[in-house]
């Protein structure tokens, strides 16, 4: 069993923010999937919905406790279900990232990102997989709109670009969890399955 947590903020203002990407990848894996639909368990105060993946069961979650105290949704799931930290997988926005670069990691720090600081602080340790999604802003950006990691920075890619990034996220996740892979094996598979 593996567990693929997308970390973000539950109130709709997030909804469509850098800030949210997680959530936003968690979502397009449960429909690329064929996953169940999402549903709020309140014993974990997260949204949770079960899926397949190359006949292994995968848990879904979307933690709705704010993304600076993500770790404890996913210390409940994890208890609940005794999974092991190699067959956790957390999907976040990294703003040290640019823009639609995603980097594939475990056994790391958090390097300031509170929610995967929270997500360590709770289980006790950093080996597990994360895939960090970029969203550091090109200086055009920058010049328009103030921003701060506090803040989150409104969506400003079009559809295409949004979806072409769902797409390269969502093989990621999928290579970690079918493979076991991290960065260089999955970044090949990928580049191999959109030929």
């Amino acid at each position: 069993m593996k567990l693929i947590v997308g970390l973000g903020n539950p109130e709709k203002k997030y909804e469509k923010t850098r800030h949210n990407l997680g959530w936003r990848v968690i979502d397009y894996l449960s429909e690329k999937n064929g996953a169940e639909p999402f549903r709020l368990e309140k014993k974990f105060n997260a949204l949770v919905a079960d899926g397949e993946l190359d006949g292994q069961k995968i848990i879904l979650a979307k933690p709705l406790n704010y993304m600076n105290n993500s770790g404890q949704s996913v210390r409940a799931i994890v208890d609940y279900f005794k999974i092991a930290p190699a067959d956790i997988i957390v999907v976040h926005d990294e703003i040290d990232l640019p823009l639609g670069e995603i980097k594939v990691q475990e056994n790391i720090s958090s390097a300031g990102h509170k929610g995967v600081q929270s997500v360590i602080d709770q289980l006790k340790t950093q080996e597990f997989k994360r895939v960090r999604l970029g969203i550091r802003p090109g200086p055009k950006i920058i010049q328009k709109a103030e921003v701060t990691i506090y803040q989150p920075v409104p969506v400003v890619e079009t559809d295409n670009q949004e979806s072409g990034s769902n797409d390269k996220s969502s093989c990621y996740v999928n290579c970690m969890a079918e493979k076991g892979n991290t960065d260089t094996t999955c970044q090949n598979w990928c580049a191999k399955q959109s030929e």
